[in-house]
C-alpha cells in the first residue's frame, strides 16, 4: 500500500494528544505539553512527540511506528482512516525491483565530468565516490547519484549524462522519498533541486559543511523533504535552495506551506538559475551567490521557563515550633487510629502555643494565634471544652468559617486567612475531611499539587500546617503505608508522627517520629490521657511505629533531657566544676545535642551557678553542694 504526498502531510498533520485518547491511552498534563503515562519519558505536544530517556522525537508518523510497530504505509492509515492512493511516497522495504545500476570498475570519467564540466574539486567528488553515494555506471558511463534511508539502504538513484547527450533520469522503481543527501549533526538543513546543484553549493560555500545537513529532492517533490524531517528531529532550520526560476519560486512557495509548524523556513536564491551556474562561472563573484534571502517562516518563540539560580538563592535555616516534630514553614502529618488522642493532642499543642504551657524539650515561645480547623467534632460541645480543659488562649484560637462553601485543602481562603491574622500554626483535623469532593486521595496525579500547594503557603507564610489524618485498615503493612491514599501524601511532609495506644496500658500513649527530612528524628515519647490526673507526659518509651501498630508493649525508658539533667550531677558531684565545651563534648558521646543540654541547664537555673575560668571560659558549678548527685530527674 502506498500514499500521495498529500496523504503523508495530512497523517504529519495529526494532533497526537487526540490521536492517543482516541486509542485509551491515559496521558497527563505537564505544563504546556502531555505525558504519556504508558511511557512517562515520552512528552507529545500538537504533532510533535519526544522520548526523552532516548534524546529523540519527531512527528505523528514515525511515532506509531515506533510505540505501535507499524509499517510507514500502517501508520499513514491508523493515522489518517484513509487507503493508499498513489506511488509517489515511502515503502516499508525497498522494492524488490529496485536495482543500483552495474558499477564500473574505475570512477575516471565521472570524475573529469564533474571537475571540468561542472567545477566541482576533485578532492570533494573522491571523497564521495568512497561514501559509495556516488559512481559511475558500467554500461553508459553516466554519474549515479545514490539516496539512502537512515539505514544505509539504498532506495533512490539519479543517472545524469557524462557525454554529449543529455541524459538525466531516475532508476526504475526508485523511491523519491529518499533523495541524495548528506546527514550533518546540526539543527540545519539545505534542500536543492538536484545533486549536482547540492555539490556545488558545497563547493561555493565549503566551511564545516559536514555539520549540516543536505538533500537534494531529485525534482520540486516533497516527498524526501518531509521524509528527511521525519527522520532527524534535531533539524529546526530548513533552507530552501532550489532554482532562481519560475518553478523553483513557485515551489519553495508550496514547500514552506507543507513544512509543519515548528520549523524556521528560508528561501535562498541563487544570483544565477543555480548553483552550479555560479560555480561554473569564473567572472562570478562568489560572495554574492545568494542574491536575495527570504524568510518563509517562523516558529512561534518558544515562551521562556522561569528559572532561579541558587547562586541567587538567600539560604535559610529552619524555624522549629517543637525540635525537631514540629518545624514551622513546612507540612507535618500526625496520624493514628480513631480514639486514641491525635485531637486530644493537638488541644495540648494549640494550648501550649497560646499560653507558655510548653512540651518536653520545646524552648519557650511567645504565644500566638492558631487556626484549629476540624470536621469531626462539635466546635461548642467538643473542641471549646477541650481547649479551655488544655489552659488555651481562646482569643488566639480561631476557625476559618466554611458554613456558606466547605474549605478544602487548595482553597484560596486558608493563606488568606494566615496572613490576616499572623497565624504561626494551623491544624486540619482530620485531612481526609478537607482534601476535596473532586480529589482522589488515592491519585498521586491527583493528590500532589494539592499538597505542594499547601506547602508552598506553609514555607511563604512561616506558618507550621499540622495535618491529623487516620490510619487504614492494612494490617501487616509498613507504618510509612498505613496512612489513607497515595504514599505521595507522606513524601509531601517534612514530618510524620504517629500517636497509638499501649495495648497493656489504655491511658498510655506514645508519639513516634516516623519521618523527619529536617533533622534526625526525635525521641519517642509517651504521655497520659483518660485517667484522672489528665493529659501530662511520662517520658521517653522504647518502640516503634510497626510494633506499636502490631499491638506489642515496648517499655519506658529515660528521656535525652533526662539522661543530660543526670550527666550533670554526675559531672559536678563533690564539688567539680565544668566548663560547658566539656559538658557538651561529654553529652555529644552520649547522643544528646546542645540543644537538650541547654534545656537541661535552663530547668536547673536555680541550681548551676555560672562563672568565667582563667581561660575565660564559661563553667558551671552546683551552688549547694548538698544537693549534689542525688540523682534526681526533672519531669
Amino acid at each position: 500500500m502506498q500514499y500521495t504526498e498529500e496523504q503523508i502531510i495530512r497523517a504529519n498533520q495529526t494532533d497526537i494528544v487526540s490521536f492517543l485518547s482516541a486509542q485509551g491511552e491515559q496521558l497527563g498534563k505537564s505544563g504546556k505539553e502531555y505525558r504519556w503515562k504508558k511511557h512517562d519519558s515520552v512528552t507529545v505536544s500538537g504533532n510533535r512527540w519526544y522520548r526523552h530517556s532516548q534524546g529523540r522525537g519527531g512527528y505523528p508518523v514515525d511515532f506509531v511506528m515506533e510505540f505501535y510497530n507499524a509499517t510507514f504505509p500502517e501508520a499513514v492509515k491508523m493515522l489518517t482512516g484513509e487507503e493508499g492512493e498513489g506511488r509517489n511516497s515511502t515503502c516499508p522495504a525497498p522494492s524488490p525491483d529496485f536495482r543500483l545500476p552495474e558499477k564500473e570498475e574505475n570512477n575516471d570519467r565521472i570524475i573529469r565530468y564533474l571537475t571540468e564540466n561542472r567545477g566541482i574539486e576533485k578532492n570533494m567528488v573522491e571523497e564521495w565516490i568512497g561514501s559509495g553515494d556516488i559512481y559511475e555506471e558500467k554500461k553508459h558511463h553516466n554519474v549515479v547519484f545514490v539516496g539512502r534511508d537512515a539505514d544505509g539502504i539504498p532506495r533512490y538513484a539519479h543517472c545524469r549524462g557524462t557525454g554529449e547527450t543529455k541524459y538525466r533520469g531516475d532508476v526504475a522503481e526508485s523511491d523519491k522519498s529518499y533523495g541524495f543527501c548528506h546527514r550533518g549533526t546540526d539543527n540545519q538543513l539545505f534542500v536543492f533541486e538536484a545533486a549536482i546543484d547540492l555539490l556545488s553549493f558545497i563547493q561555493l560555500f565549503p566551511k564545516d559543511w559536514k555539520k549540516r545537513s543536505y538533500l537534494s529532492l531529485g525534482g520540486i517533490s516533497s516527498a524526501a523533504l518531509m521524509a528527511f524531517l521525519s527522520e532527524r528531529p534535531q533539524i529546526t532550520s530548513v533552507f530552501l535552495c532550489l532554482d532562481n526560476d519560475h518553478a523553483g519560486n513557485e515551489a519553495s512557495e508550496k514547500l514552506a506551506i507543507e513544512i509543519p509548524d515548528g520549523y524556521s523556513v528560508i528561501r535562498l536564491k541563487p544570483s544565477r538559475k543555480d548553483w552550479n551556474e555560479i560555480l561554473c562561472d569564473k567572472n562570478a563573484d562568489r560572495k554574492k551567490s545568494i542574491i536575495e534571502t527570504v524568510t518563509m517562516k517562523v516558529p512561534e518563540k518558544e515562551e521562556l521557563v522561569p528559572m532561579l539560580c541558587y547562586e541567587d538563592i538567600e539560604q535559610t535555616s529552619v524555624e522549629w515550633l517543637w525540635f525537631p516534630y514540629l518545624p514551622f514553614g513546612k507540612l507535618t502529618i500526625i496520624q493514628g487510629n480513631p480514639g486514641e488522642g491525635k485531637t486530644y493532642f493537638a488541644m495540648m499543642l494549640t494550648a501550649a502555643c497560646t499560653n507558655r504551657k510548653t512540651f518536653p524539650n520545646m524552648e519557650e515561645i511567645e504565644p500566638f494565634n492558631v487556626i484549629y480547623q476540624t470536621a469531626e467534632d462539635g466546635m461548642g460541645d467538643t473542641i471549646k471544652p477541650r481547649l479551655v480543659e488544655a489552659g488555651a488562649d481562646l482569643s488566639r484560637v480561631m476557625v476559618i468559617d466554611d458554613t456558606e462553601e466547605a474549605l478544602t485543602l487548595s482553597d484560596d481562603r486558608i493563606e488568606k486567612a494566615i496572613r490576616q491574622n499572623q497565624v504561626r500554626l494551623l491544624i486540619i483535623d482530620p485531612v481526609q475531611a478537607f482534601i476535596g469532593a473532586d480529589v482522589d486521595m488515592n491519585r498521586a496525579n491527583e493528590v500532589r499539587p494539592v499538597f505542594r500547594k499547601l506547602g508552598m503557603i506553609a514555607e511563604k507564610t512561616g506558618c507550621a500546617i499540622v495535618l491529623i489524618g487516620h490510619l487504614n485498615k492494612s494490617s501487616g503493612t509498613q507504618s510509612t503505608y498505613r496512612g489513607l491514599g497515595s504514599i505521595d501524601i507522606m513524601a509531601a511532609v517534612r514530618s510524620l508522627l504517629f500517636i497509638g495506644k499501649v495495648k497493656k496500658d489504655p491511658t498510655t500513649r506514645v508519639l513516634i517520629h516516623e519521618k523527619s527530612s529536617l533533622a534526625p528524628p526525635g525521641e519517642t515519647m509517651a504521655f497520659k490521657l483518660g485517667d484522672e490526673e489528665g493529659f501530662r507526659w511520662v517520658g521517653a518509651y522504647e518502640i516503634s511505629a510497626d510494633d506499636l501498630l502490631d499491638g506489642k508493649e515496648g517499655k519506658p525508658t529515660e528521656t535525652k533531657l533526662q539522661r543530660g539533667t543526670k550527666l550533670i550531677y554526675e559531672l559536678l558531684a563533690d564539688g567539680n566544676a565544668v566548663t560547658i565545651r566539656e559538658l557538651d563534648e561529654k553529652a555529644k558521646a552520649q547522643g544528646i545535642s546542645q540543644r537538650t543540654m541547654r534545656e537541661a541547664r535552663s530547668r536547673m537555673k536555680e541550681e548551676l551557678d555560672y562563672r568565667m575560668n582563667e581561660k575565660q571560659e564559661n563553667t558551671i558549678r552546683l551552688k549547694k553542694q548538698g544537693r549534689m548527685g542525688d540523682g534526681r530527674i526533672l519531669e
